[in-house]
């Protein structure tokens, strides 16, 4: 862990590394463009050779796809759970379906917008240090709301060949209608170019880690994406009014992940406060299943900040832009009015992080590695096409007609113009 207090003489040379920190690396996106070539250029017979390699499994085209029927029985909490959270992830989805609209700015002229679900998405749910069928829902699920007709989901497997049963079961539930037992950076290649066995999708959505980030993006233009949604960031801004142990739950709940790229930060405006969030750390951290994992993180990504206002703790939650931020502060809403750049914000001492990850509402695929400033969260609209709609009557197109005149005059663009102004004489 890292302390940066107030009194540092070089409090801001520290903050850097923390600002700056990019979502990117140029040596994963260099071994990450060779293997989406190679899926390219060999289809399925790369797909074989990359599982065999990075997930152990020995794979044929015929036994890629996971069937959804007579899936493996799971225990009845894990399907209520399952269900709750469909319910709720649909029932906020259900309130963002963009509706078709017009309107009449001018006489003769009708202007709008119409909206069309895509046929065929692809959602990535990671595997590769936890079964997260929470992932699942909060894609697949969106998708359904949507009404995209193909919702198809690549996962890895495990060394034994298989998917996790709660994973299958939730991609049931929420209306995937493709599963393939494929991982990493090939799978992500295999939904962006298709293969022989794969059809290709329209669009890829879902969260990984920074090589599977790096895939996505790269295959930006052959298919469209979501976000960039990489290692996982929390965020805690806290007063001397927070619980120190929440305050240390929440911080340890995303260090657990385990890439050891994930970063976890508080900004405190009491100095006490950090000393005693710093020991809860430690203290908790030793009592995980995941204590491994989590000293990774603790090691390099987990700062304890500390701010002289609630003013400079916002503008510096703006400048990092988490994924996913809290605000345990008294009057959390008004410090939230300041916040400009995050994934999520979670206010107050009841709401932590995890109820976004599992059972909120909105979904937790959420930009990551500061592109929180440009980037926005997964909502229903993602999975829509979104169209223009013009109408012009005849004395409405002469009207403006010389303006156009005049726009294809200037652009040298002589079919422009003939094609509105033919309309004036024949």
């Amino acid at each position: 862990m890292r302390i940066i207090l107030q009194d540092s003489s070089d409090f801001q040379e520290q903050l850097k590394p923390l600002i700056k920190r990019s979502a990117f690396d140029p040596q994963i996106d260099k071994s990450v463009a060779q293997i989406l070539a190679d899926v390219k250029n060999n289809g399925d017979a790369a797909l074989v050779e990359y599982a065999k390699r990075f997930d152990h499994v020995d794979l044929t085209p015929e036994t890629f796809r996971v069937s959804l029927d007579h899936l493996p029985k799971i225990d009845d909490d894990t399907i209520a759970a399952i269900k709750t959270a469909v319910e709720h992830v649909s029932a906020f989805a259900q309130q963002r379906i963009p509706k078709a609209w017009s309107f009449s700015p001018r006489e003769g002229v009708t202007l709008g917008e119409q909206f069309a679900p895509l046929d065929r998405v692809g959602c990535y749910i990671p595997g590769g240090t936890a079964p997260l069928l929470s992932t699942v829902v909060h894609t697949v699920a969106i998708a359904k709301a949507a009404g995209v007709k193909e919702i198809v989901v690549v996962t890895p497997p495990a060394k034994d060949g298989n998917i996790n049963p709660a994973v299958l079961n939730a991609c049931k539930i929420a209306g995937a209608t493709e599963v393939y037992r494929l991982g990493g950076v090939y799978a992500v290649a295999a939904l962006g170019y298709g293969t022989q066995t794969i059809r290709k999708v329209e669009k890829i959505v879902g969260p990984g880690n920074a090589y599977v980030t790096a895939a996505k993006r790269q295959l930006y233009g052959e298919v469209a994406l979501d976000l960039v949604a990489g290692p996982s960031e929390i965020m805690v801004l806290a007063d001397k009014t927070a619980n120190p142990a929440y305050v240390a739950a929440d911080i340890l709940s995303q260090a657990e992940h385990g890439s050891g790229r994930e970063q976890a930060v508080l900004i405190s405006t009491d100095k006490e406060l950090i000393a005693k969030v710093q020991a809860e750390i430690l203290e908790q951290a030793a009592k995980l299943s995941r204590a491994e994992c989590v000293q990774k993180v603790l090691d390099h990504g987990v700062f304890l900040i500390e701010a002289k206002s609630r003013e400079q703790a916002a503008e510096l939650a703006n400048f990092y832009a988490p994924e996913h931020l809290e605000i345990d502060m008294e009057n959390p809403e008004e410090v939230a009015k300041k916040i400009t750049s995050c994934g999520a914000i979670f206010l107050g001492p009841w709401t932590p992080e995890p109820v976004g990850d599992f059972v909120a509402g909105p979904s937790h695929v959420l930009p990551t590695g500061g592109s929180g400033r440009f980037f926005s969260g997964l909502t229903v609209e993602t999975f829509f096409r979104r169209m223009s709609v013009v109408k012009y009557d005849r004395p409405a197109l002469m009207r403006e007609l010389p303006f156009i005149k005049t726009f294809a005059r200037n652009e040298g663009l002589d079919a422009h113009g003939n094609s509105a102004a033919i309309r004036e004489t024949r």
